[in-house]
C-alpha cells in the first residue's frame, strides 16, 4: 500500500527527522540514563504507541479535525504541558533510591510507558506533525486508498522510529549502569528527571496562545 517509487525518498525523510533531537529522543535518553535500559524500553514502546494510535487517528481523519480546531489544539497545549508539569513535580518531590538498582523494577517501567504515551498523544505538534507529514506521501498511482497509504506510512514511520530508540537506549544505558551504581547520582536522579520534564512541559506550552 506504499508507492515503491517513493519509498527511498520517504525513507530519507524518516531517517533525518529520526536524526534531529527532540522531546521524544530527550524523554527516552533522560529515562534510560535514569533508571536503566528497562524503562528506556518501556518509555520507547510507550512512544510506538502513541505513534501508532496517532497514524490511526491521521488515516481515519480525526487528527485532521482536531488540527483544524484552534480550541481543541489550545486545549491539547493546556493539558498536554499541565501533564508534564506535574510529572515534573511528582519527580522533584521523589525520593532518592536506598540501594544501587542497575534497572528499575515492573512499577517504574510501567510508570515510564504510561507517561511517554500519554505525553506524546497529548502533544499537539505531535498529531499536527501525522497531518502534515503523511499526506505528502501519498500517491495516486496504485490501486489504494489515502487512508490505507497514510496507515502504511505511519506505521512504517513507527517502526522505524522504534527500532531507533531502541538503540538509542542501549547506547544511553550503558552509562546509565554507570551511573546508577554511584551514590551522589542516585540522590539527584529524580531531580534530574524532574528537571526534564518541566522543560518539555516549557517546549510544549511555548505554542500556546491565548
Amino acid at each position: 500500500m506504499i508507492d515503491l517509487s517513493i519509498l527511498p525518498v520517504y525513507l530519507t525523510a524518516v531517517v533525518a527527522l529520526l536524526l534531529l533531537p527532540g522531546p521524544d529522543m530527550l524523554l527516552i535518553a533522560s529515562s534510560s540514563m535514569s533508571y536503566g535500559r528497562r524503562v528506556g524500553l518501556f518509555a520507547s514502546l510507550g512512544n510506538a504507541t502513541s505513534g501508532i494510535i496517532l497514524t490511526l487517528l491521521a488515516a481515519i481523519g480525526v487528527s485532521t479535525l482536531i488540527a483544524m480546531s484552534p480550541l481543541a489544539l489550545k486545549a491539547l497545549h493546556v493539558l498536554g504541558g499541565a501533564y508534564l508539569l506535574k510529572m515534573g513535580w511528582d519527580c522533584l518531590r521523589a525520593e532518592a533510591s536506598a540501594a544501587p538498582e542497575l534497572d528499575a523494577g515492573v512499577t517504574m517501567a510501567r510508570t515510564f510507558y504510561q507517561r511517554a504515551l500519554i505525553s506524546n498523544l497529548l502533544n499537539p505538534k505531535a498529531l499536527v506533525f501525522f497531518v502534515m507529514f503523511l499526506p505528502q506521501f501519498v500517491s495516486t498511482n496504485i490501486d489504494a486508498s489515502s487512508g490505507e497509504q497514510m496507515l502504511a506510512l505511519g506505521l512504517l514511520l513507527n517502526v522505524l522510529g522504534l527500532t531507533f530508540n531502541l538503540v538509542l537506549v542501549a547506547l544511553v544505558g550503558s552509562l546509565g549502569r554507570s551511573l546508577l551504581s554511584n551514590q551522589r547520582f542516585r540522590t539527584y536522579q529524580h531531580k534530574f528527571m524532574g528537571a526534564i520534564f518541566i522543560l518539555l512541559a516549557l517546549w510544549m506550552l511555548s505554542g500556546f496562545t491565548l
